[in-house]
């Protein structure tokens, strides 16, 4: 699976992700031509690029991504990440998801953490 973390994802989380998943194929979203993007565009690019969008962005992102869904746009898919949860369980449970699942099981979906 490949990852791309938005901008505003917690550096702390990116960096905890890295140190359990070493392998793990994720790139931040500031260290590519996508800097400052809108959420549109970084999910097409996200698309194009066969990338699962990590995000913090409860309150815009789902919108975005049920508009590319709705007109058959590819969406390799999202995970929104609570903010307001400890780093630890956050990791453990990013952990969890990305190791049981398959990159199909991520197309046209948006995957809350915690975990239901």
């Amino acid at each position: 699976m490949r990852f791309l973390a938005d901008e505003n994802f917690d550096g702390m989380l990116f960096a905890a992700l890295l140190n359990i998943l070493p392998d793990l194929d994720i790139l931040r979203a500031q260290d590519t031509e996508m800097l400052q993007s809108s959420d549109p565009e970084l999910l097409e690019w996200a698309a194009n690029e066969g990338r699962i969008l990590l995000t913090h962005d409860v309150q815009t992102i789902t919108r975005y991504v049920y508009e590319r869904v709705k007109a058959g746009l590819p969406m390799p898919g999202v995970i929104e990440v609570r903010i307001t949860q400890s780093i630890g369980i956050s990791v453990a449970e990013l952990d969890l998801l990305i190791s049981a699942s398959t990159t199909d099981e991520f197309e046209n979906q948006v995957r809350y953490v915690p975990l239901p």
